[in-house]
């Protein structure tokens, strides 16, 4: 009976040991991409925005139309999409025309001055038309 209460308290202890390891664990960066956290599409409006890290806006409401931009977001560099079921469509400008691209889950986008993104589309299906 003592070796059963015994194992029976080595158990419940490795149970809350185990416990509180995964809700302290860090959360997986296998979600997050140049500092973009899952499950938001990121924008850099410069270079080293992007190369630091650090996005100067971000979406992540699945809408019907178009987002509008705003001063953080409009004309960046790069946009990155961290959602892993939903793909981005992006309405941006060149030379006055407007255009537009769509970004599959787990992907990067970059304009690199060629185009002034202006509009954000964030839509459930995954696979780009």
């Amino acid at each position: 009976m003592k070796a059963t209460k015994k194992a029976i308290g080595a158990c419940a202890a490795t149970a809350v040991l185990l416990g509180t390891m995964i809700a302290t664990a860090p959360t997986t960066s296998a979600d997050s991409m140049q500092g973009c956290s899952f499950p938001r599409v990121c924008f850099y409006l410069k270079e080293a925005d992007y190369e630091a890290s650090r996005p100067t806006a971000s979406y992540k409401d699945v809408t019907k139309n178009y987002q509008n931009l705003g001063p953080r977001a409009r004309g960046s560099f790069w946009v990155v999409n961290t959602r892993n079921d939903d793909r981005v469509s992006l309405r941006y400008t060149v030379k006055g025309s407007t255009r537009f691209a769509c970004l599959e889950p787990n992907h990067k986008f970059l304009f690199g001055g060629s185009g002034v993104v202006t509009g954000v589309r964030i839509e459930t299906p995954a696979a780009c038309p």
